[in-house]
């Protein structure tokens, strides 16, 4: 069975950075779309960013030009370097994989970890 974990979350300061990491683990074979979504208390879960196989990046408007996604496919992670951190950006951040082939032929359209708080304060 696939499954995703996050780390990478805490506490950080107004205009720091942080660096989420996501390690998928089981028998993986491909993993096409990898992302990040993040919910804050009270609104709704939102797009952060998203990285395909080959490595086309899509990002939420709000984190454009200070966020930035990557990820290795050999290690099946995904990572989510943010910076200039501002208080609109605390919330819990939800690793997320997309059309993962595993083992014995397994499929899943979508796997979600189980997030990792960001806290932005002074």
């Amino acid at each position: 069975q696939v499954q995703l974990v996050e780390s990478g979350g805490g506490l950080v300061q107004p205009g720091g950075s942080l660096r989420l990491s996501c390690a998928a683990s089981g028998i993986i074979f491909s993993i096409r779309t990898m992302g990040w979504d993040r919910q804050a208390p009270g609104k709704q879960r939102e797009l952060v960013a998203t990285i395909t196989r080959g490595g086309s990046t899509n990002y939420a408007d709000s984190v454009k030009g200070r966020f930035t996604i990557s990820r290795d496919n050999d290690k099946k992670m995904a990572f989510l370097q943010m910076n200039s951190l501002n208080a609109e950006d605390a919330a819990v951040y939800y690793c997320h994989a997309n059309d993962v082939v595993g083992g014995g032929g397994s499929y899943s359209s979508s796997i979600w970890g189980q997030g990792t708080h960001v806290t932005v304060s002074s």
